[in-house]
């Protein structure tokens, strides 16, 4: 078989060339056709082509489920010993996943694999940041499912934070939006509590703002806004368009009655509509 890997250079080349006039023109036209050439010689379902990451949404499925059992068995050895209320909850959450026996054992794995020391998280990230590349909710979801997981134990070791940190870099989640997205699963998970186990209707509407990423003194356009936006990133059919699992989409449904919930309470208070 032909190897074509210096059509995008040649094509490149006159191109620039003729657009320009210039042979300044033609060696730039030849940069990027070489760029061009690196993909189609290279280019997976896995790889870069032409500068851009493609992943079939079946693909993209796998990597994300795979990297949460795998930053999961992670994150329970943050502190260099996995507790037994830590596997408890890892099973919790498989279950919580809807997955069946076989898919259990295979995420027991991927989580026992993540474990080791050796094992290279950080390039999992990468792969997971280049399988969702342009799509930052679903990063965000990510990253919120890994940081509920201490959040249910009461607090987050120092450990535990430090890798989050790590992890969430390697997704292009910087620490001062990570200190936004736990902001925000407190108060939802307190708000969500506080809804089965009512306190005073002044602490449970504090609770509403803080769902939301609010303060009472906020407009009544600034609560519509957040609302909306929060909608907008966790809305399961938005997530699962977009390549989330199926597994993962109970998830985002409780979180989107939390959020719905939150600012029902906000709405009817100020009598908004």
């Amino acid at each position: 078989m032909i190897k074509l890997t210096w059509l995008g250079k040649l094509a490149g080349g006159l191109l620039g060339l003729f657009l320009s006039k210039s042979i300044w023109g033609a060696a730039l036209g030849v940069l990027i056709g070489h760029q061009f050439d690196k993909g189609l010689a290279g280019g997976t379902a896995e790889k870069p082509f032409g500068g851009f990451t493609r992943v079939s949404a079946a693909e993209r499925q796998r990597i994300y489920l795979e990297s949460v059992f795998l930053a999961m068995g992670r994150l329970a050895k943050a502190d260099g010993r996995v507790s037994e209320e830590e596997i408890r909850i890892a099973r919790s959450r498989m279950h919580r996943l809807g997955l069946g026996p076989e898919q259990v054992r295979i995420a027991i794995d991927l989580f026992n694999r993540g474990k080791q020391p050796d094992f290279p998280i950080d390039a999992q990230m990468q792969k997971l940041a280049a399988a969702c590349r342009g799509e930052p909710d679903l990063l965000r979801n990510f990253f919120a499912f890994l940081l509920e997981i201490p959040l249910s134990q009461g607090r987050i070791k120092p450990a535990e934070r430090e890798l989050l940190a790590r992890l969430g870099a390697g997704l292009g989640i910087g620490r001062v939006e990570m200190v936004q997205i736990e902001a925000l699963l407190r108060a939802q998970r307190s708000f969500g509590q506080d809804a089965r186990r009512p306190p005073s209707a002044e602490a449970e509407l504090n609770e509403a703002y803080k769902a939301l990423g609010l303060t009472p003194a906020a407009t009544d356009k600034q609560v519509k806004t957040a609302y909306r936006r929060l909608m907008n990133q966790h809305h399961p059919d938005k997530l699962a368009s977009k390549g989330l699992p199926d597994s993962m989409l109970e998830v985002a449904e409780e979180r989107t009655r939390e959020i719905r919930a939150a600012y029902e309470k906000i709405r009817d208070k100020r009598g908004m509509r």
